[in-house]
């Protein structure tokens, strides 16, 4: 017990020096070599695709699908039907209008020829029948008037005769004027304009019904197909999107800090979770005109085309987007993770001799891993990339180049 309560003193003593040993020590930092390469910056960010040119395309009345002839992908030309609704009611109220025009026409084209077949015939029957009688009594008149002159008939008996040519003469007479009087201007004017109604009638249920076909107003590409055999629509509900899937446009958001990086022109690359290791190029066409918000952020809406030409990429699919916003030759690059940032600006902590020193650096243009140092650094600089253990300017280090 006593041996050991001597050698405690010792065993202190050791882990003292050990410490004061170790604090002297060189810290182990791993550094990078500040090297000159071809940079390509680029602003990662997302977006969404659609068609250039596109169209959705609604019922323009109610009704219910009876037919769909066409699926999901299939190419259409413009005035194809994408569907055929039907109205059990269109059909008649189509017949009752036609009916009611049949009658329109039969009425015109009565007045038209002078009044109703009915009355026309009453009328001519009855002027047939006087012109006759008129006949008649002209050859009787004519005979008396011949024996009065031999004086075989009083002259009573001539005008008798003659009084009775004048009764059928006024008779026929009434009954032209009758006929004549039978269908004036006003009526045929009213005809006229009740078989235009009716006309209207039925040009309008025909409209209607023809308004139970669907069709595209575009060719392109059916997608989106939001129908199915058997249901109801209501005017205006969503038939189907048609499109030209060669050639897409995605709005890319881009934070309003970065909206200065991008112009129009430069080269944009799109990726899709869904078909990993797929890509399609494309470029800037357009530049946001406001600023809107999206979440959290605060971006505008960069319109960039792409080609689409196997049909792969889906329109309204979420995408990855990054936009080339310049491209560096022969610049100095260093990791982004070796760069620090404080209130005085950008620096690193670079090797010198066998301590650290700090450096401050002004940068250019970046990649997601790299960033151009612009001043500050030279080729084959080494620069202490972060580990476990954080340094601070001045501190000893035994350095391994990564």
């Amino acid at each position: 017990m006593k041996k050991w309560l001597l050698s405690l003193p010792l065993l202190v003593a050791v882990l003292i020096a050990w410490g004061i040993v170790r604090k002297n020590a060189p810290l182990d930092v791993n550094f990078t070599r500040v090297r000159r390469q071809t940079l390509v910056s680029t602003l990662p960010t997302n977006g969404k695709a659609e068609p250039v040119e596109w169209q959705a395309v609604r019922a323009a009345a109610a009704g219910l699908v009876s037919r769909v002839p066409v699926q999901e992908g299939q190419t259409v030309a413009k005035d194809a039907v994408l569907a055929e609704l039907t109205d059990p009611s269109l059909q008649a109220d189509i017949e009752a209008a036609e009916a009611k025009v049949a009658e329109a026409r039969v009425a015109l084209s009565a007045l038209e020829a002078g009044g109703r077949p009915s009355q026309l015939a009453e009328i001519d029957s009855s002027l047939a029948r006087a012109r006759f009688d008129l006949q008649t009594a002209q050859k009787e008149y004519g005979t008396l008037q011949r024996l009065h002159a031999r004086q075989a008939v009083t002259a009573v008996e001539v005008q008798a005769a003659g009084d009775k040519v004048h009764q059928f003469e006024i008779e026929i007479s009434g009954l032209e004027k009758r006929r004549g009087s039978l269908v004036g201007k006003s009526d045929v004017d009213a005809a006229k304009a009740r078989l235009q109604d009716v006309e209207s009638a039925l040009k309008l249920a025909r409209d209607r019904a023809a308004q139970g076909l669907v069709r595209t107003p575009i060719g392109g590409e059916v997608y989106g197909l939001a129908i199915r055999t058997g249901a109801y629509l209501n005017a205006g509900d969503l038939v189907a999107d048609v499109g030209r899937l060669n050639r897409l446009r995605v709005r890319v958001y881009v934070d309003e800090p970065l909206l200065g990086r991008v112009a129009i022109g430069q080269p944009v690359t799109i990726r899709w979770e869904a078909l990993p290791g797929k890509q399609w190029q494309g470029t800037v066409e357009r530049m946001p005109t406001s600023i809107q918000a999206l979440g959290s952020r605060q971006v505008g809406e960069v319109v960039c085309t792409i080609e689409n030409p196997g049909r792969d990429l889906i329109p309204g699919t979420n995408v990855d987007a990054e936009i080339r916003t310049a491209v560096s030759g022969n610049a100095l690059v260093i990791p982004k993770e070796t760069l620090h940032h404080d209130a005085t600006g950008d620096y690193v902590f670079a090797l010198k001799g066998d301590a650290v020193e700090r450096r401050n650096v002004k940068t250019g243009n970046s990649t997601v891993t790299l960033v151009q140092v612009l001043e500050g650094l030279a080729e084959g600089d080494l620069v202490a990339l972060p580990g476990e253990t954080s340094v601070k300017s001045g501190d000893r280090v035994a350095p391994s180049v990564k």
